[in-house]
């Protein structure tokens, strides 16, 4: 799967897609550990963005965070761009725990997340804080000394997971960019693009009130298929789809669509989604389990067929 990871990503450059962003989730059988593979997609491509949607900061050391992430934004040239959340439900009871983490008295576990990733925002910004010793084994510039390496910019290029009204609120007053995914909190029972449109509106209000002076990105996720041929039907022409209310994590949440018509058909049915057309970044999920190929041209499908007719570049 790693392997193909990174096969696909190149594909995708080679299609003319805009980024390749990968999820991340421990004690599963998938992609945990997000920066090796990102520092491979980043020396085998030499355009496309790269990605995460999400990192889990109740599981990360923000220190070690910051070094990791420094090097595969240089080895990408400046390309990462890096989404962190308080996480999903893990495949184990307090997974983070594992790892040697824990809340602080009378503090949740999504408040740790937030508080690593606060910490993890302030290092980016590549202040010195550490006394250096007076007997070193490198030479040491004067003042205090910062982690290394240190990518400039890579703290603009910082996302925020949010599920809710009230965590994009927080993104936006800690100028990170929004990543809202296929999933929101049910807030008022209405369809699920009607509220993640009203979050994205939310989220750019906090930003302008907290004076952030640079014009910050806001992505949104869907499942998107165009039946092109018999193969594409089989998988995904049965799938007469419409939002889905349940819950997770105690939480009443409501769940997007899955798109899947051909492209005519795609077309009218997506120009009527109000989130999408609030956003700047379209986020496709793809059935990775079903190989390079076919991914390939399930990338290529939207990119030719559907994209074009609604103005996506």
């Amino acid at each position: 799967m790693l392997q193909q990871s990174i096969e696909l990503a190149v594909a995708a450059e080679q299609l003319g897609a805009d980024g390749a962003y990968f999820r991340v989730h421990h004690f599963a059988q998938q992609l945990a550990s997000p920066f090796p593979l990102l520092a491979a997609v980043g020396a085998r491509t030499s355009r496309i963005e790269i990605g995460t949607a999400v990192i889990d900061m109740r599981y990360e050391n923000p220190f070690y965070m910051v070094e990791d992430a420094g090097s595969a934004d240089l080895i990408s040239n400046g390309r990462l761009q890096l989404g962190i959340s308080r996480g999903s439900p893990e495949q184990v009871i307090d997974g983070w725990r594992h790892f040697g983490y824990a809340p602080h008295e009378g503090e949740s576990d999504a408040a740790m997340g937030r508080r690593n990733a606060e910490v993890f925002l302030e290092l980016l910004k590549g202040n010195g804080f550490a006394q250096p010793n007076p007997r070193p084994m490198f030479p040491n510039p004067p003042g205090l000394l910062r982690l290394e390496p240190h990518s400039a910019g890579l703290r603009d290029r910082i996302w925020w997971g949010s599920a809710s009204n009230a965590t994009a609120v927080w993104a936006g007053q800690h100028g990170m960019n929004l990543q809202s995914s296929t999933l929101k909190e049910d807030e008022s029972g209405e369809p699920f693009h009607v509220q993640q449109a009203r979050q994205i509106r939310t989220f750019r209000k906090a930003w302008v009130d907290a004076g952030h002076t640079r014009e910050p990105r806001v992505s949104v996720s869907r499942s998107i298929f165009a039946l092109m041929n018999n193969q594409d039907r089989m998988y995904f022409g049965g799938d007469d789809s419409s939002d889905q209310v349940g819950f997770i994590d105690n939480m009443r949440a409501v769940f997007g669509r899955t798109y899947a018509a051909e492209p005519d058909v795609l077309i009218e049915q997506l120009k009527g989604d109000e989130a999408i057309a609030e956003a700047d970044t379209l986020l496709l999920t793809v059935p990775n389990t079903l190989g390079v190929e076919y991914n390939a041209h399930v990338i290529e499908s939207i990119l030719l067929h559907v994209a074009p007719a609604l103005g996506w570049r």
